[in-house]
């Protein structure tokens, strides 16, 4: 509130008359001192009233002086809201989406796929559904109600299947070159301790699409160790490819696949919306089959991992050959696992 000072009442009623005789010398003085003093108290007065430069309008450059903090303060705010804002979008979006691939012809695809090793080009998936289909787990990794789904294929009648790669050790530069030249969707499950080494590798096959979950810190078998201690293992991991890659992952493949409700409720606590299990295991020179057909089903998840030499006696591409020669030849294409799961 401003204080008003009122000006003292006449005693004549407020009638104005003129002054008729001059004022003394000394008490013209006194008046003029008087007046001085009684200026310089109501500036320090008003000074000091809270709002009083803002209340207070024709001040000039102390009303502008005094609004600009308030002014700046307030932009910082706004800015702190818009970034909150795109934080929480990019919360809710937590994997990027694929860059958009270079179209290629059938004779562009047919010549890549020969200087990779291959007879025949990839096919190539069809466009993903508008809305995920409804995942179940399968009855031999069920582990009760209200925990999030841990399936081994996709509910589709797609001749689709969908590559994961676990762990992280092996990091060929030329499977990058043949993951781009081929445009092959895959996903990839990081250990921390497999992958720690160099995660700028993983950033330029996320680059290239590749979206990059969850697989532990540690790779332990989780149905083995306290609830505590998988809540480590899960949300330690996520904080670090969330920093490391820039996007917190939104899928945890548990190590062994083995796991028991703790763990599902945990990576779900996470942020994980499904635990993603396999049916098939690619290696450099062959691929297990779950199936007693020994043949894809439709929506099959394959398994393999960021090994080399040593493991397997040969590379990431040789498993790639492996991968994209079975499903081709049995009329699959390669599909993205985040766009259906």
């Amino acid at each position: 509130m401003r204080l008003i000072r009122k000006a003292p009442a006449r005693r004549d009623g407020g009638a104005h008359h003129p002054i008729r005789r001059p004022l003394p010398l000394v008490s013209l003085l006194l008046t003029v001192l008087l007046l001085l003093t009684g200026a310089v108290a109501c500036a320090g007065e008003d000074a000091s009233l809270p709002g009083t430069h803002e209340d207070m309008a024709g001040l000039g450059q102390l009303k502008g002086q005094a609004r600009r903090p308030v002014q700046e303060q307030q932009r910082r705010e706004e800015q702190d809201l818009d970034e909150q804002g795109r934080e929480d979008e990019e919360g809710r979006e937590q994997q990027a989406p694929a860059p958009p691939k270079l179209k290629q012809t059938p004779e562009q695809r047919l010549a890549a796929a020969r200087r990779w090793g291959l007879d025949q080009a990839p096919l190539v998936a069809p466009p993903p559904p508008r809305e995920k289909p409804r995942l179940t787990t399968p009855e031999w990794a069920d582990q009760g109600p209200d925990l999030i789904p841990a399936p081994a294929r996709v509910p589709t009648d797609q001749k689709i299947a969908f590559l994961t790669i676990d762990d992280g050790a092996a990091k060929d530069r030329e499977f990058l070159d043949m993951v781009r030249d081929l445009q092959v969707p895959l996903s990839a499950f990081l250990t921390d301790e497999s992958a720690a080494e160099d995660y700028g590798y993983f950033r330029d096959l996320h680059a290239l699409g590749v979206s990059i979950q969850n697989h532990t810190l540690h790779h332990p078998q989780m149905n083995h160790i306290s609830e505590d201690e998988q809540y480590t293992e899960i949300c330690g991991q996520q904080d670090i490819l969330e920093r490391e890659i820039g996007v917190r992952p939104t899928l945890f493949r548990p190590p062994f696949g083995d796991f028991d409700a703790d763990t599902l409720a945990v990576a779900e606590e996470c942020g994980a919306r499904a635990a993603p299990l396999w049916n098939e295991e690619a290696f450099a020179d062959r691929m297990d089959f779950r199936h007693d057909d020994q043949r894809f089903h439709p929506g099959d998840i394959i398994l393999t991992h960021f090994n080399g030499p040593k493991a397997w006696g040969g590379t990431m591409c040789d498993m790639l050959r492996t991968v994209l020669r079975k499903v081709t030849e049995q009329g699959y294409a390669l599909a993205r696992l985040e766009d259906y799961v």
